[in-house]
Formats: C-alpha cells, sequence, structure tokens
C-alpha cells in the first residue's frame, strides 16, 4: 500500500513518499522516511514490506559509502548507482528476493539537466524516467505527471505537481494516507522540503 513519486526538473529531482508504516489491517507509525539518502546528491524512495524496505536501503547507502572510502572519495553517479541498485536486486532474486520497488533520484554536475531519475521494481528492471509513481498511486497519478511535466520545469512547478498528485490520492484513493514526506535533490544536495509528521520524532 506504500506510494512513491518522483519527478526530474530542469535542475533536479523531487521525491516524495507516504509516511505510512502498515501491515494487513493494522497501521503501525504514520511518520516513517521511506526515502533513504545514499550519498550528498542522491536518493530513494522505496515501497516494500518494512524489513526489506530498511534491509535494502541501508545495505545499498552503506555500500555506496564504503566505495566512496575505498576510492578517495570518489562519488559514483546517479547512473552508476541505479545501476549498481539494479545488479543487486537481480542478483537477490534466486537467493532471497527484497520486495521493493524503488524510484532513485540524483543530481550530476555533468548531466545536461542536472537531474536525472530512474524507476526500479523488485524483479531488477530499470529504466531511466523523467517522472515514475510506485503502488497503487500509479493508477491515480502518472496521467496527471504525463499532462503537466514538461523539460523547462522548475523547482516549484515540480514540487506543485508532486502536491497536485499527493492531494488526488487523498481524495479519491479507498486507503487514507495523511502522511507524506517531500525532498527535493538539488546542486546543493539532498534536503526535507516538508513532511505530515515529524521522521524524528519517535
Amino acid at each position: 500500500m506504500d506510494t512513491v513519486f518522483g519527478v526530474s526538473y530542469n535542475g533536479g529531482v523531487v521525491l516524495a513518499t507516504d509516511q505510512v508504516n502498515a501491515r494487513s489491517i493494522l497501521m503501525y507509525q504514520q511518520n516513517l522516511d521511506k526515502i533513504a539518502q545514499l550519498s550528498s546528491h542522491s536518493a530513494m524512495g522505496v515501497s516494500g514490506p518494512n524489513c526489506d524496505l530498511v534491509n535494502f536501503s541501508e545495505y545499498i547507502s552503506k555500500n555506496l559509502a564504503l566505495y566512496e572510502l575505498s576510492n578517495d572519495g570518489l562519488r559514483l553517479s546517479t547512473h552508476a548507482q541505479a545501476n549498481f541498485c539494479r545488479g543487486e536486486l537481480a542478483k537477490a532474486l534466486r537467493k532471497g528476493p527484497f520486495q521493493v520497488n524503488i524510484i532513485l533520484g540524483g543530481y550530476d554536475d555533468k548531466t545536461p539537466k542536472g537531474g536525472s531519475l530512474y524507476v526500479m521494481d523488485y524483479l531488477g528492471s530499470c529504466t531511466k524516467a523523467n517522472f515514475g509513481a510506485q503502488g497503487y498511486a500509479s493508477n491515480f497519478c502518472l496521467s496527471i505527471m504525463d499532462r503537466d511535466w514538461d523539460e523547462n520545469l522548475n523547482e516549484d512547478a515540480a514540487v506543485a505537481l508532486v502536491e497536485k498528485c499527493v492531494k488526488e490520492l487523498q481524495m479519491r484513493f479507498l486507503i487514507n494516507q495523511s502522511n507524506f514526506i517531500i525532498k527535493v535533490i538539488d546542486k546543493e544536495g539532498v534536503r526535507t522540503l516538508k513532511f505530515g509528521a515529524d521522521p524524528a520524532d519517535n
């Protein structure tokens, strides 16, 4: 029942997820942060069971940090991070699959528009996209993104597009996802723009 959005714009990427941790008919918390920071300029929104979500997010982020430490501070590009992530999902398929669907975004100086976005599923498929949605949200929001996205989008317009999708979900979706967290990745790095409930409030 998780929701993950991603929108790239001219100069960066906006990621958003719901903050609900639930299973079956139980809701455990409403302030979960499902957007894992991978490096200073990249992050991934993850949907799936909480055990896989936390396990896979930490596995990827720690391996990328290890690579950086082992190679004199060399940071992998967003493209390389997405391919590493995809490779680990594919490798796990025949051992113990991670039931996670991912939208990975990052900022690179060498990329023409700065931001890039990659959409992955638990079977290890990976594609570069201008926008994406994972979970039931895709039934409601991909049409909105397809209509409103354009290549000259700025940060404010990208955030407004994500907020429009959130509003549509809260109006139309059967399940109440009351809290959402939105993060922006640009040349300044990864920053939290807004949240429904503070993830640090435990």
